[in-house]
């Protein structure tokens, strides 16, 4: 394949494919419909030049008619009166009229022939141009509601140009937010720390700071050292309280010794 053809193959592909992406079937078919009405009334036209060539003959031929009539009624008063010449001259008339109506009548048959088909061929046009419009229409609001349903589909799924621009910019929000309330934090703790200083309140002492800092501190500890004081002196009650009750446990279980002692001493004796 030379170098052209290639050239010409691969421009007409990409023009298809320009074309059928810039093509609308409902535009198509609104522009098919048109044509085919316009070919209806262009058949419709020719019907009605017909019709009327047709009704110009028929008044031709009324008119010839006529004069025939006339003719054979001056014929038969010329011989009445006895001028056989213009009888002959009458009837000679009469006869070329009657050949041009022959001519026209036969002309009246032929255009009513053709305005009988035209008018048939009009009629079978016009019911397949009011079915092409029926097909249209309907085809028209089947591709609509599918397109409808593809960019709700696509909206949905995320996919549709609008909504990709859309989820960029809830994400660009979001990735802006995000960093704000980090940076807003960051700040606090270094107001906090002393690090930087609050020029609105009017400013907060480092040293300050860290001595409020050993202040709570020192709190604390207080706090830890009073509850450790409180447990420490709860400890040897509660020592004492074990004590008394274990002394008790054994001046009772002395007596049940005491008794179990000569039952022994009787078993030994007994054996």
């Amino acid at each position: 394949m030379s170098v052209m053809k290639r050239v010409s193959l691969i421009f007409r592909a990409k023009a298809d494919k320009a074309l059928d992406r810039m093509e609308d079937p409902r535009e198509t078919l609104d522009y098919s419909y048109k044509q085919q009405v316009e070919m209806l009334t262009r058949v419709k036209r020719g019907v009605a030049d017909v019709a009327t060539s047709r009704k110009r003959v028929e008044l031709q031929m009324n008119a010839l008619q006529k004069e025939i009539n006339k003719r054979d009624l001056q014929a038969r008063d010329a011989l009445g009166k006895g001028r056989e010449d213009l009888a002959r001259a009458a009837l000679q008339n009469k006869a070329q009229l009657q050949g041009q109506y022959a001519d026209l009548d036969s002309q009246f048959a032929s255009l009513q022939e053709q305005e009988e088909k035209l008018t048939l061929a009009a009629q079978r046009l016009d019911s397949k141009v009011q079915a092409f419009r029926t097909r249209k229409e309907t085809i028209k609001a089947t591709y609509t509601a599918a397109e409808a349903q593809t960019r709700i589909n696509e909206a949905f799924s995320g996919i549709s140009e609008e909504m990709g621009d859309v989820g960029l910019a809830i994400q660009r929000a979001e990735d802006k937010t995000a960093q704000m309330q980090a940076r807003a934090g960051a700040i606090d703790e270094l107001l906090a720390s002393g690090a930087l200083e609050d020029h609105v309140s009017g400013g907060t002492d480092y040293i300050q700071a860290e001595l409020d800092k050993l202040g709570a501190g020192a709190g604390v500890e207080s706090e830890l050292a009073r509850m450790k004081g409180e447990i420490a002196a709860g400890a040897p009650k509660q020592i004492e309280g074990n004590g008394a009750a274990a002394q008790q446990e054994q001046e009772q279980a002395a007596p049940a010794e005491q008794q179990a002692a000569p039952a022994e001493q009787q078993a030994g004796d007994g054996s």
